[in-house]
């Protein structure tokens, strides 16, 4: 609607409503200064969301059966429908506060936007006008509105004292991109630029000035002029005036930036920026400015992520660059001195550049002068001298070495020469990211983007007042963005996802016995055994905040022995005495001696004012299809086996009980009364109106009915061997388990082998298969909510339904998931079972297996806190809400994971630091109510660089992966995957205007991103997304389903498998493990050309191990790693490697047993030949090349290259 006039409305991304805010906000002040508009390109929309966070209630409406919707504006929490019909809101202008300025900061409301150009550029262009969904804002063109300070015509002199202040933007005319709610957004987009944001880029025409010509006539025409308070000229990125970009917060946000202190990464001019770039880049200084930092509010400005240390600790040689003798450079102009310029000395940023001019200019060798020490000695030297990368020894870093930030970060040289080699083919530019850990990738030009070596999260840097303290582990708990916005529109201009993904209840070494006591005679607190192992603490207090209720953690802080801070809503709290009295010298002792103190992860048994009940024993109901279809596929066998030699292992007490139910067209049940001499079966006819039989000795215990229960499992499989009943009575089977657990509580565990089709939940076969490689494949939602509605009682009754699927035909798996994923299960799948495939009952054991034996936690719930300004409106995994931020799980097990996203609802700027903390209550198998507390802290951020230099690709992925499952279910398969193209264009686009070159013919991409498209493109090649294969429904269901339940390393795995050679690997380096050593070969990319037909290649998905034998590997190696004598003679099923005594199968055999053992169980492994029918299993996975379901990896950077704008 052109020329309509944007309103204030409320802030439905945030949940705050604008009435909150002054009414002098509402003005409209901050519009784009264009005076010219230009057509925008239709935006794109955020995924919708799936899980709200509601009430504990059955919605009426059917089309809102899935849960929950968008977020009401109007109460600021996630309303209860699902908006579908509508675009999503943006906030509106000004409805944000006014900047909370430093009294050490200059006014910046007398501050005034440049109007001049530098000599010999070319004019500003005209800029685009701002658009907020389909409304146009007007330009205003007067100058009442626009005022700009003119420089004067001549610099001066560089003795003068009398100097000009940069131009800096006032921050309530700020332009800002525009805003759509930080979610993943969806396509909507026309063709020539298919996007899901709500507007869309308007380049403005390029200047025809080179990038070093536009720095130079800068420098020449900018003068320096001093600030109200003698500080560093600012040039923050945040007061850059950005041109119409696809970001997703409105121009208001700006204003509640901060207004920053020097910053060495000056974002600068990019292709999108030509019109105020020239007035953004500070001039030339014989000071150099401080490393990248974060400014807070009325407290001492630190660098970020780093150690807080004394001012002026530091010498002449730590503050200064030894510059060359180049005769190309010319003295540049002086900077005001000031005792406070460096808030700490430079060479004390380990993962940063020391002090420095961020821009490529040229200048002659200058005596930098210490503020504090006074000028230093000129040294000649070939280039810039490497600071020292380690601090100072004192008392914060004297145990813990400082490490560079950036994974991408490589340590230089001491030496100047090398320094000289590290930097040569480098720009300026380029080797300052590289000192600051900030590299920079062209992915077109890289072809070895894949690190050979696992894959490490990027590292968290705290204050040095949480530095020592241990944070909880990645394996755990994970942020996708290891340095948070302090503000929502700075997180809306990185355009990346926020939220967190979490393992709660991970396995970890012998955590149910190793417990930690508070003796009563000598109060010590030790750990024996492994520092890996989880700690157990029994104590008669558990520390909680009265407000907020967190748990105290390692990130408190104590104002007094007897007061401590919580680091979540910033109450003080009284400390108990039995928190700090150490019984052993009768006095109060160091608080942080407590093991809540020293460990991010701990365990608690809670005392009886945690359980509302006696803790409900172990309880497991199995219920068996015993239909045709069943019987015949042979995994009856397989399960009753398996279950017999697992009896003994199965977690529980004394208390333990089970039962068993059968079902096809009837209900049978096993009565198996102590004293009997074998069991009793009992059948149920009348499957529509289901019942008991009998009310006793259907669920016995497990110890004292263990001989029966061993006749049952034996006789089973014989029993049904002949069966003839082609129907299957699923709903009334699990009518019976949920009727016979409801006084109790327990797990169910279900095989399925065909469609229900009798008595209440049947089902009829909607699957297509002419429709399965089509680009929306139908039927991706329930077809009726009975198993939803079933599941809902289960949970309330706290009866966890867990599936295993044994299928070869349609299923309909779309219905039937339901009643595990609102019950808090778990699925398991594998297709096309058959007793006489050893590749699949391997399978099927070893997965029974571990279910039977892991560890489980009854009547569960979980709730996940975090820092006041931060809420949590969305949730991923498998549970039903009960409360806005309460989780119920019946059951928690060790291979579940979840994620949540967050948005952030007010301004971080008064915080160094924002936590997380999940809190685990669940009753353990030996019948003790635990709580399982997790804790993650997370530096806060002003720099949009920064932001995305500290983004965790894998987690992005991950969290993305779980949004589009939602889009598909919500929308369609053709927006989920179209989604996933925008993102990724988005994220490069929003780091292109931190790029101060011309960045034509590039793809950059920040190294922690470099591996991001590539993980976009196994994801639309993933089961779940793909399209133009045939993929059978129940296939692509399950898949989506693992999208959202499970943990992030077995998600990554799972869409992008590791490769490693097999061939010479005795040659490769080794690790020791235990007692052993195994090699380490390198990983490969996904790609055919990293195949040789010589060779031996190993593929780990997670779930299988593949062995890629080339039909042209030497006969000498086939006789030491199969005993054959030649490629021929390999089997074409074979199902392990033989144990060969020598050195190339002995490593072999120690690598696959390696890998087998860092997944929750032995998965199995299968040989393939070059020449088998199994091959295409194998190349599928080579998600990099070309194929029927998606391009190829080069060309899928293309395609995104022509997004990026």
């Amino acid at each position: 609607m052109n020329g309509q006039q944007l309103t204030n409305s409320s802030n439905s991304a945030n949940g705050t409503p604008s009435s909150s805010y002054p009414a002098s906000l509402s003005s409209q002040s901050s519009r784009d200064p264009s005076p010219a508009t230009r057509p925008v390109k239709p935006p794109s929309e955020p995924f919708n969301h799936v899980i709200s966070a509601q009430p504990n209630h059955w919605p009426k409406d059917k089309s809102n059966a899935l849960l929950g919707g968008l977020p009401d504006p109007t109460i600021g929490r996630p309303g209860p429908q699902l908006h579908r019909s509508a675009p999503l809101s943006s906030p509106a202008i000004n409805s944000q506060p006014p900047p909370t300025l430093h009294q050490s900061q200059p006014d910046i409301q007398n501050l005034q936007t440049a109007g001049t150009q530098p000599v010999g550029a070319p004019p500003n262009p005209p800029r685009p006008s701002p658009t907020f969904l389909n409304h146009q804002v007007k330009t205003p063109t007067s100058s009442s509105q626009l005022m700009y300070r003119q420089p004067p015509s001549q610099p001066l002199p560089p003795s003068s004292t009398t100097q000009t202040m940069p131009p800096v933007l006032n921050a309530n005319h700020l332009p800002q991109p525009n805003s759509i709610p930080n979610q993943f957004p969806r396509p909507a987009r026309p063709t020539n630029y298919p996007s899901f944001q709500s507007n869309q880029p308007v380049e403005p025409p390029r200047s025809t000035q080179s990038p070093v010509q536009q720095t130079s006539s800068q420098f020449q025409t900018q003068p320096l002029q001093p600030s109200s308070n003698n500080q560093f000229p600012q040039h923050s990125s945040q007061f850059k005036t950005m041109p119409s970009t696809p970001f997703q917060q409105s121009s208001n946000q700006t204003q509640n930036l901060p207004v920053q202190t020097s910053r060495p990464y000056q974002f600068s001019q990019s292709p999108n920026q030509t019109s105020q770039s020239s007035n953004q880049i500070p001039p030339v200084s014989n000071k150099l400015p401080p490393a990248p930092e974060q400014t807070l509010s009325n407290q001492t400005v630190q660098p970020q992520n780093q150690f807080s240390q004394p001012q002026y600790q530091f010498t002449q040689s730590q503050n200064q660059f030894n510059q060359s003798q180049s005769q190309l450079y010319k003295p540049p102009n002086p900077i005001p001195q000031s005792k406070n310029q460096f808030p700490q000395p430079p060479g004390q940023y380990p993962h940063q550049m020391p002090p420095g001019p961020p821009h490529s200019h040229t200048h002659s060798q200058t005596q930098y002068t210490n503020s504090v020490s006074g000028p230093t000695t000129q040294q000649p030297t070939s280039g810039y001298q490497q600071p020292p990368l380690q601090q100072i020894p004192n008392q914060f870093n004297k145990r813990y070495p400082q490490m560079p930030q950036n994974p991408g970060y490589q340590q230089q040289p001491g030496s100047m020469d090398g320094l000289t080699s590290q930097m040569a083919g480098m720009t300026v530019q380029q080797g300052f990211n590289k000192l600051w850990g900030m590299d920079t990738v062209d992915l077109l030009k890289s072809r070895d983007v894949l690190p050979k070596d696992k894959i490490e999260p990027p590292a968290i840097r705290l204050q040095h007042e949480l530095y020592e303290a241990a944070n909880c582990s990645s394996e755990i708990f994970r942020c996708t963005l290891t340095k948070i916005p302090e503000t929502k529109s700075l997180l809306d201009k990185s355009r990346l996802p926020l939220g967190v993904l979490i393992h709660p209840f991970k396995d970890l070494n012998n955590d149910s016995d190793h417990i930690l006591e508070e003796d009563a005679t000598d109060g010590h607190w030790e750990q024996q055994g492994n520092s890996k192992q989880l700690s157990v603490i029994q104590c008669t207090v558990i520390v909680r905040c009265r407000m907020c209720r967190t748990y105290i953690n390692p990130f408190v802080y104590f104002v007094d022995n007897k007061r401590w801070k919580c680091n979540l809503c910033f109450r003080v709290n009284e400390l108990p005495d039995e928190f700090q009295f150490d019984p052993m010298t009768k006095t109060y002792g160091d608080p942080s001696r407590r093991p809540e103190i020293k460990s991010a992860t701990i365990e608690f048994i809670a005392p009886s004012e945690y359980m509302v009940r006696p803790p409900q024993p172990a309880i497991y109901v199995f219920v068996l299809d015993v239909s045709r279809l069943a019987c015949e596929c042979g995994y009856l066998d397989v399960v009753c086996r398996t279950l017999l030699a697992e009896l003994d292992n199965v977690p529980g007490d004394a208390r333990t009980s089970v039962a068993f139910i059968t079902f096809d067209s009837a209900v049978h049940f096993y009565s198996l009364t102590e004293g009997q001499g074998q069991p009793h079966q009992l059948v149920v006819v009348d499957i529509d109106d289901m019942f008991l039989p009998t009310p006793d000795n259907l669920l016995v215990s497990l110890n004292e009915c263990r001989d029966l229960i061993k006749d049952l499992l034996t006789e089973l499989p014989n029993k049904y061997r002949e069966s003839y009943d082609t129907h299957s009575a699923l709903g009334a089977a699990l009518q019976a388990a949920y009727k016979l657990l409801a006084p109790t509580g327990g797990r169910v565990t279900i095989f399925q082998a065909c469609l229900p089709n009798v008595g209440p939940g049947a089902l009829t076969a909607r699957e297509d298969p002419a429709q399965r490689a089509g680009d929306n494949p139908p039927h991706l939602n329930p077809s009726t909510d009975f198993y939803k509605k079933l599941a809902l009682d289960c949970s309330g009754q706290q009866i966890a339904v867990d599936l295993f699927l044994v299928n070869s035909q349609y299923l309909d798996l779309a219905t039937l998931s339901g009643v595990s994923r609102f019950s808090g299960g778990c699925m398991h799948h594998v297709p096309l079972f058959r007793s006489d495939k050893p590749f699949l009952v391997d399978t099927l054991e070893r997965m029974f297996q571990r279910y039977l034996t892991r560890k489980i936690g009854f009547e569960s719930v979980m709730r996940l806190r975090c820092t006041r300004g931060l809420s949590i409106h969305t949730f991923h995994g498998n549970f039903f809400v009960r409360s806005t931020d309460l989780l119920s799980l019946p059951n928690a097990n060790p291979d579940a994971g979840f994620g949540m996203q967050v948005t952030i609802d007010e301004n971080l700027t008064d915080v160094q630091n924002v936590c997380f903390q999940a809190a685990l209550l669940y009753t353990s198998s030996k019948g003790e109510r635990r709580i399982r507390v997790h804790t993650l802290c997370l530096p806060v951020a002003s720099n949009l660089a920064d932001i995305l230099h500290g983004a965790d690709q894998q987690c992005i992925v991950g969290l993305l992966a779980k949004m589009a499952v939602d889009r598909c279910v919500q929308s369609s398969l053709s927006d989920a995957r179209e989604a996933f193209v925008n993102v990724v264009a988005d994220i490069f686009s929003a780091y292109k205007l931190t790029q101060s070159s011309n960045t034509t013919g590039c793809m950059l991409a920040p190294a922690s991103l470099r591996l991001l498209p590539l993980y976009i493109l196994a994801l639309l090649k993933y089961v779940a997304f793909r399209v133009g294969q045939s993929t059978r429904l129940d296939d692509r269901v399950f898949a989506m389903c693992q999208m959202k339940s499970l943990p992030l390393t077995f998600l990554i795995q799972a869409i992008y498998p590791d490769l490693y050679p097999l061939l010479n690997i005795e040659q490769q380096p080794e690790v020791e493990v235990g007692e052993h050593t195994v090699p380490q070969p390198p990983r490969l990319q996904l790609s055919a050309e990293r195949i040789d037909s010589h060779g031996i290649f190993l593929l780990d998905d997670g779930s299988s191990l593949l062995v890629y034998v080339g039909h042209n590997l030497e006969p000498a190696v086939c006789q030491a790693v199969f005993a054959v004598p030649h490629f021929s003679a390999i089997p074409q099923e074979l199902y392990s490697l033989p144990e060969m005594d020598n050195s190339t199968s002995e490593a072999i055999r120690s690598f696959v047993t390696y890998l087998q053992n860092e997944k929750p169980y032995p998965i199995p492994i299968q040989i393939i030949r070059d020449d088998s029918h199994h091959r295409m299993r194998f190349l599928e996975r080579l998600v990099e090349d070309k194929n029927e379901s998606g391009t190829s990896y080069y060309e899928f950077l293309q395609r995104v290259k022509t997004l990026i704008k």
